[in-house]
């Protein structure tokens, strides 16, 4: 018969789960399980069950972001053309940017250490700065 937990004792966490590599292995994992829900779910026709960007619903304006499930869907079905048109900056700077910090996350943690990016002050303001200049450029024009 197993034992009971003490109260207030602490839940055992299993050993796989503290490894370094598990939480990218995780979002690899969830990022196939979406990929593999987008592919037969085509965000360009209406009716379809995906999360509506809330800056857009809230504003009526495009946030930098918006159109990333498009672009998505658009990649996933080789349409290069396309997934430029739905959002360039995201597909030109986003993506590899993207890219590269989870494949090291994931190369960091199959070496058994810790990955933790650090942008600093200025590359947090260029990050936002392109941003915010992007979501002009796409609002105004």
């Amino acid at each position: 018969m197993a034992e009971k937990p003490r109260p207030g004792a602490r839940a055992r966490i299993p050993r796989a789960a503290l490894h370094p590599a598990a939480a990218p292995l995780g979002a690899l994992a969830a990022g196939a399980a979406g990929a593999a829900y987008l592919w037969g779910t085509d965000p360009h026709r209406p009716g379809q069950w995906l999360p509506r960007c809330p800056f857009h619903w809230a504003t009526g304006l495009l946030c930098p972001a918006c159109g990333g499930t498009r672009m998505a869907y658009d990649l996933l079905h080789g349409n290069l053309g396309a997934a430029f048109h739905d959002n360039a900056l995201l597909l030109l700077l986003g993506l590899p940017a993207a890219s590269y910090l989870c494949v090291r996350w994931l190369v960091e943690g199959l070496k058994g250490r810790r990955y933790r990016p650090r942008l600093g002050r200025g590359g947090t303001a260029a990050v936002l700065g392109t941003a915010v200049i992007w979501a002009l450029v796409r609002n105004l024009i």
